[in-house]
């Protein structure tokens, strides 16, 4: 059997929650060990330009932006690793928690920063333009403000696409809400305040076929699920309002979740679980905001929350 590995603060996930929590958490000499997880640095690798993170006044890519971060925690000596944990068990006073090769990592103190993924349609010619990094986004608050004064479509029904769907409208010539079913799931004050907007038109009972462009987008190729008929939108940008998926289901028999599996604080203005020395930031816990600076606070918030644990055991 294998040596048991034995730590004061486990960081499980990167992305700005996880480094800040380990910049943070290296400071204060509690020696984090971090496993980034299944994508190193977290959604932010997947967005082109940030522009709203303070600090870069002519923006910066995510991925560049993750990799100053990262930089910064190994700064600290913060022992980063690839590789993502998959299995825990935290029904004693040490966490007890596994990597996906085997490794049995024991520790006094566990943040978790494993984020939320954002659901797509699966579309070839979204993944395209997702990988290419230009025209298709799952944030509209994040990346609305590159498309002033365009033409841009959005998927999606329920609160969210509404809200999103009105941020934009206040950017864009245009917006083209499409929405599947021939009502929204949203709750009926978000419903009405897209459909008084006037810049933005509704198509129902639709679908997406095809994000048109080739390397740029151009349009969006869309088809009636009722009768079959095709149109096309043209637009510079689609974004994709569908919902996400907290990277939350290892954590499950232990930790308190949600109805759609976000962690739930055990006490409100903190980052406290209700599992004693297991701690949440970013999004995974967050499906209001889901920013990079508010996941980056709540990574403060974890690692000071986590020190105060330790030092009041006796640390």
């Amino acid at each position: 059997m294998s040596e048991i590995e034995k730590v004061q603060c486990l960081i499980i996930g990167s992305g700005p929650a996880g480094y800040t929590a380990a910049i943070y958490a290296a400071r204060a000499d509690m020696k984090p060990l971090m496993y980034q997880g299944m994508q190193p640095g977290g959604q932010l690798t997947t967005t082109n330009e940030v522009e709203n993170f303070p600090g870069y006044p002519d923006g910066i890519t995510g991925p560049a932006m993750m990799m100053e971060l990262e930089a910064q925690a190994k700064r600290f000596e913060t022992d980063v690793r690839f590789g993502f944990i998959d299995k825990v068990d935290f029904s004693g006073d040490i966490h007890k928690c596994w990597t996906e090769s085997g490794k049995e990592i024991h520790a006094e103190t566990v943040i978790i920063s494993t984020g939320a993924t954002a659901k797509y349609l699966g579309l070839e010619s979204e993944q395209k333009f997702l990988k290419n990094g230009g025209g298709v986004s799952a944030c509209a608050i994040c990346d609305g403000f590159f498309y002033r004064g365009q033409e841009t479509v959005i998927v999606g029904a329920g609160d969210s696409a509404c809200e999103e769907a009105h941020y934009l409208s206040k950017l864009c010539t245009k917006v083209t809400m499409l929405v599947r079913r021939d009502e929204f799931r949203a709750s009926k004050i978000m419903a009405e305040r897209v459909k008084n907007t006037k810049n933005i038109e509704i198509i129902y009972n639709t679908d997406t076929v095809e994000v048109l462009g080739d390397d740029v987008v151009t349009g969006v190729k869309a088809k009636n699920n009722k009768t079959g008929e095709e149109i096309t939108i043209p637009a510079t940008g689609f974004f994709v309002a569908i919902g996400h998926k907290p990277n939350t289901d290892i954590f499950a028999d232990y930790i308190n979740l949600d109805d759609t599996g976000y962690i739930k604080y055990e006490k409100p203005g903190t980052s406290y679980t209700n599992v004693p020395g297991v701690f949440v930031a970013g999004d995974a816990a967050d499906k209001t905001y889901r920013q990079a600076v508010t996941a980056a606070g709540t990574g403060c918030m974890a690692a000071l929350d986590a020190e105060r644990y330790l030092s009041a055991k006796g640390h």
